[in-house]
């Protein structure tokens, strides 16, 4: 009985040991915080002036709804077909400009219940490859190898992100101007344009990668 006894709180120890281990690691900010996790369009404690995740959440939810209530997609017979063309990134800030476009794509293609068509055009190395063996009888295909087509553009999104900058010794100041347009592919046309506009002021600048 002794044994026992001496035996019991020495496991219950090791137990609370292991356990407390278990429950003090995890992944740890600098400053002994545990992470946070957010959703994609709320503003964090950690924020800068420059474009953020809700930036691009609230811009390209705007982009979206407002293409779709473009006459030229809502009213269209047959889906009309669109290729990304690359924003231009014209602020200051190293953002991954391209997740704009990405994102408005994803929710047309999502939400747009096929009004729209997105053509693959940055996979076309592979797309040119796999038509090359279908033509040389190397794999098998469902049509006639050699009427294999890519479609063609009916219109090119695009976008550019422009900033003016403010700086002095109360802080700093970033205006920042995100405009996209559908072009006609045929026409050059501008059918569609819209754009947001955000400022923020702060006492410091952040750093962005």
């Amino acid at each position: 009985m002794k044994m026992q006894t001496l035996i019991g709180p020495a496991v219950i120890s090791l137990l609370i040991a292991l356990l407390t281990g278990c429950a003090s690691s995890g992944v740890k900010n600098p400053s002994g915080i545990g992470v946070t996790e957010m959703r994609a369009d709320e503003k964090g404690f950690v924020a800068g002036t420059g474009v953020e995740s809700q930036d691009l959440v609230a811009v390209t939810d705007k982009m979206a709804r407002s293409i779709l209530d473009t006459s030229q997609i809502k009213s269209a017979q047959n889906p009309p077909v669109i290729v990304l063309d690359p924003v231009v990134n014209e602020t200051r800030f190293p953002i991954n400009k391209d997740m704009f476009l990405t994102r408005i794509r994803l929710m047309l293609n999502s939400k747009s219940a096929g009004k729209v068509q997105f053509l693959a055009r940055d996979r076309m190395a592979a797309l040119e490859h796999e038509r090359d063996l279908k033509r040389s009888g190397q794999v098998t295909s469902s049509k006639d190898p050699n009427v294999t087509e890519f479609k063609g553009a009916d219109f090119f999104l695009t976008g550019k992100l422009q900033s003016l900058t403010t700086r002095n010794s109360r802080g700093i100041s970033d205006y920042v101007l995100y405009s996209f347009q559908l072009v006609d592919a045929r026409t050059s046309a501008i059918i569609w344009e819209d754009g947001a506009e955000i400022k923020k002021q702060g006492l410091e600048d952040a750093a962005y990668r």
